[in-house]
């Protein structure tokens, strides 16, 4: 059973992060004013990628939790501490996505195409940290 969990939370998690990854980048083109035509498209986009992440997010937490129940040797580890750190800040990454899409909704961005290229690359730099922790079990 723990491997089937651990299966669907890595199944989930990938949901979840290419939400993350196309997300912003709907949001970089969303900002572009030359963009202007397709904004009602794009709200309908985001929307509903934002949706489908988030159903990827929780589920990766729920399976994660399983996981966690099913060992629970593993809350005693530095690099868990420091995995939990970073799936926090993805978490409030995630609702800053939210924020922006509201924005985006209530047509009121004021930041430019160039910031959102910025911000789209923090879930990567969050991914890279928690997957080394993961393999390396660096703590």
């Amino acid at each position: 059973m723990y491997l089937w969990m651990k299966a669907l939370h890595i199944i989930f998690m990938v949901t979840w992060f290419a939400g993350l990854f196309y997300l912003p980048r709907l949001y970089v083109y969303h900002a572009m004013p030359e963009n202007k035509p397709s904004f009602d498209l794009f709200k309908i986009m985001e929307r509903r990628l934002f949706i489908m992440m988030t159903l990827g997010a929780g589920l990766t937490i729920l399976f994660g939790s399983v996981l966690i129940v099913l060992n629970t040797s593993v809350m005693s580890s530095a690099w868990f501490h420091a995995k939990l750190t970073l799936i926090l800040l993805l978490l409030i990454y995630h609702y800053a996505c939210f924020r922006i899409m509201i924005t985006f909704r209530q047509e009121q961005n004021t930041r430019s195409h160039k910031w959102y290229r910025y911000f789209n690359e923090a879930p990567s730099l969050l991914l890279m940290g928690i997957v080394i922790l993961i393999v390396t079990k660096l703590f």
